[in-house]
């Protein structure tokens, strides 16, 4: 049977069940409810694209920019309109070669995407760093369609991260770079002799006297001083040469490649010249000079701790012999600085413990009559390994080490209480003087902690008495004035020691609170020796007396001296001749009681 077009038979039209009215409203309703939820996604995305603080851009097959978010624009200076149909070339520093972005589309294609950091340039020429990913987007057939791109300026993290490579090897201040780059350099240098069987050295040099600078001009001043130092040494050595700084004011320099220690001392004496010609900071001009260790491989190590540490040895032994000069390091150095390192160890734990400390007194008495004045109290130090120690070697230990103050605090502390003791037993004690160290003198509660110590022991101030050198009084101006005033309000009893030595402006000399002038020693052991010598006796004492100040000749060893000062102004005499210093017990028993038992006999009188 023939079928009219259009017609559908019978039972295929059964088959087929018309939709009711409300079925196709719900069809509708999923309809509209699909249709919403997609236009809710795509709000969605636009939402996060615009939120989004990394710039997305988006183009075509052919790399033709269709899309770009908010944080494009904010990043490169380019709104849509700006850069819609052109490629992401617009953006292009100019860093990359053509092998850099050929690489790229290599990855693309192969990989679907490509992960780096590259230059770019803002629209108002500005160049940043960025960090950028690609991903091609394809379809069903895997044909590329789209190309998304987003990326993240990184210029300042770089530069964080520069800054913080920067701090790790290199010096704050000089811009040098610092122990830890040197080191490494000195290692893969000491390689590098080795292989190639050459000789380098290390040359560690410090500045003289540079804490005069920071304490008299200030800190800021130093800091110039040190930028100074650092360019004329730099200039001075070959370009393959590593100067680092330490800190402080301590330098290192590395020079590889030497033909011998010839060599190095010319460079040596080179950076030496350089250091000490005139500096103008501060307003003003003066000039400083630095000491020079130099340690050599293979020689003196094979290591790089070995050869700064045979340097730095050799550095101190220029100190000690004079400053201002360089030394080669010497094998017993080694000894001497183990030695060194031994002995303050040592004297560290004895200053905690006090075990091993002891104070002498030193009797100053009157030139005219020879009765007892006062006394100065001399720290001595005996341990059970290194035997006595003399005072001109832990001293000087001491201040460099730090323990100049607490031992200083030990000092004065003592003393009270011995004094207190005597006091106690019935005696009379004399006025006791202490040397107070620059370190010590420097000290912002120094005059607070003597009262306290006075109070602690209850004692009358004029039974203490402070001996400072000339130098230490110099060097410190209104400051030194300052302290100088409240321990004489204390006390009254306030000296200069080694007077003559130092180099005090005597126009300066009338300002200071002192009371008492101690003339250096070796000026009175060149008396009837030296006409020098008997003219700045004459000199102080008679400068001296103009001022209103005692005075005391110091290192009195023989009659003869003694009388040869009958010519001078002189009030009072210490030394040998006189009476060595003794222990508590010695002094109590040859002096106090003494004066005790002669007191007693002129009252009965």
């Amino acid at each position: 049977m023939s079928q009219e077009p259009g017609n559908t038979p019978i039972g295929e039209r059964a088959s087929r069940p018309r939709l009711t009215v409300d079925e196709q409203k719900q069809l509708i309703h999923a309809r509209d409810l699909a249709l919403c939820e997609s236009r809710q996604h795509l709000q969605l995305a636009e939402r996060i694209l615009d939120a989004s603080q990394e710039g997305i851009v988006i183009t075509d097959a052919e790399t033709r920019i269709e899309f770009v978010n908010p944080a494009f624009t904010r990043l490169t200076g380019y709104r849509l309109e700006e850069v819609v149909g052109r490629t992401p070339r617009v953006l292009s520093s100019g860093r990359q070669d053509a092998a850099f972005y050929q690489g790229m589309w290599q990855a693309l294609q192969a990989d679907g995407y490509w992960r780096g950091e590259i230059w770019n340039r803002r629209k108002d020429g500005q160049l940043y760093l960025e960090q950028l990913t690609i991903t091609a987007i394809t379809d069903d057939q895997g044909v590329t369609r789209r190309y998304v791109g987003l990326f993240t300026d990184i210029t300042q993290l770089r530069e964080n991260e520069k800054r913080v490579r920067q701090l790790a090897y290199y010096d704050a201040l000089t811009g040098l770079p610092n122990r830890r780059l040197l080191e490494d350099r000195l290692e893969l240098a000491i390689r590098h002799a080795h292989r190639q069987d050459q000789c380098l050295a290390v040359i560690f040099i410090d500045l003289d006297h540079f804490k005069r600078v920071n304490d008299t001009l200030g800190h800021a001043v130093g800091d110039e001083l040190l930028l100074r130092v650092a360019e004329r040494l730099h200039h001075r050595l070959r370009e393959d040469d590593t100067l680092a700084r330490l800190g402080g004011d301590e330098f290192l320099v590395l020079l590889p490649e030497l033909d011998g220690p010839d060599e190095v001392a010319r460079v040596a004496r080179r950076l030496i010249e350089a250091v000490s010609e005139p500096f103008e900071l501060g307003g003003g001009e003066f000039r400083v000079g630095c000491s020079l260790g130099i340690s050599l491989y293979p020689d003196d190590g094979a290591t790089p701790e070995d050869l700064v540490r045979n340097a730095d040895a050799a550095m101190h032994r220029a100190k000690q012999q004079g400053r201002n000069t360089y030394r080669l390091y010497q094998a017993e150095m080694h000894v001497q600085h183990h030695q060194q390192l031994a002995l303050e160890t040592a004297l560290r734990n004895t200053v905690e413990s006090g075990v091993g400390l002891e104070m002498h007194y030193q009797p100053l008495v009157d030139h005219d009559g020879g009765g007892l004045h006062s006394a100065e109290a001399l720290l001595r130090w005996t341990h059970p390994e290194f035997g006595v120690v003399p005072p001109s070697e832990f001293i000087p230990l001491a201040e460099r080490s730090g323990l100049i103050v607490p031992l200083g605090d030990w000092v004065l502390a003592r003393v009270c209480r011995q004094l207190a003791d005597w006091r106690r037993a019935g005696l009379s004690p004399v006025p006791v003087a202490i040397n107070l160290a620059a370190q010590q003198f420097m000290q912002p509660g120094l005059v607070e902690g003597v009262r306290t110590q006075l109070a602690a022991h209850d004692l009358p101030g004029h039974l203490l008495g402070f001996e400072l050198t000339e130098s230490t009084l110099m060097e410190r101006g209104e400051q030194a004035l300052e302290t100088l005033e409240g321990l004489g309000a204390i006390s009254g009893h306030v000296a200069i020691d080694d007077f003559g030595t130092g180099y005090s402006s005597l126009s300066y000399l009338h300002e200071l609170p002192v009371s008492i002038l101690k003339i250096d020693r070796s000026f009175i052991q060149g008396l009837g020796e030296t006409r020098r010598s008997g003219a700045i006796v004459a000199a102080v004492g008679g400068m001296a007396r103009e001022l209103g100040l005692s005075v005391v000749a110091e290192g009195v060893e023989t009659e003869a001296q003694r009388l040869a000062l009958a010519r001078f102004d002189i009030d009072l005499i210490q030394g040998y001749l006189t009476g060595r210093p003794v222990d508590a017990a010695g002094f109590e028993r040859r002096w106090l009681r003494t004066l005790v038992a002669w007191q007693d006999a002129a009252g009965r009188e």
